[in-house]
């Protein structure tokens, strides 16, 4: 199945963030079949509030594509985006978004789909949830 090929994918991103330390999270964009753009969190390696993997990734299918609009593109992430990250894939025009965790003990996660992006989760959510819950088990041993 498609969707579970895709977020095995950004589960490997995941795990490129999880051993930089930082919170594993993956994100990858499809057009067509195809992946465009894959990233994960980079926030403390880059000291920047915006480096989610999300916007990272949309970041990268803008460049690849020349162009802002990524209103054919599917987005597959391994926790359900943030208010900020959510914002992003709206503007962007993102016309689906599959994720694979829908929270974990965070922050709330407000989110407004003004342009009616179809939200699904549960793809490899015991995967997902796995390598954030032990991101967070080592982290409170340090």
């Amino acid at each position: 199945m498609d969707k579970e090929k895709f977020m095995k994918i950004a589960l490997k991103e995941a795990k490129k963030a999880f051993e930089k330390e930082e919170i594993p999270v993956g994100a990858v964009i499809v057009k067509d079949g195809e992946i465009i753009a894959k990233a994960h969190n980079l926030k403390e390696t880059k000291q920047s509030a915006m480096a989610h993997a999300e916007i990272l990734a949309i970041s990268k299918a803008n460049k690849k594509l020349n162009n802002w609009r990524l209103s054919d593109c599917e987005m597959y992430v391994t926790l359900k985006p943030c208010a900020m990250c959510m914002g992003a894939i709206i503007s962007s025009r993102i016309k689906k978004v599959y994720f694979g965790v829908d929270e974990i003990k965070q922050e709330n996660r407000i989110i407004n789909n003004e342009n009616n992006a179809i939200l699904e989760s549960g793809i490899l959510q015991e995967e997902c949830e796995y390598i954030l819950k032990d991101f967070f088990k080592k982290r409170r041993i340090k």
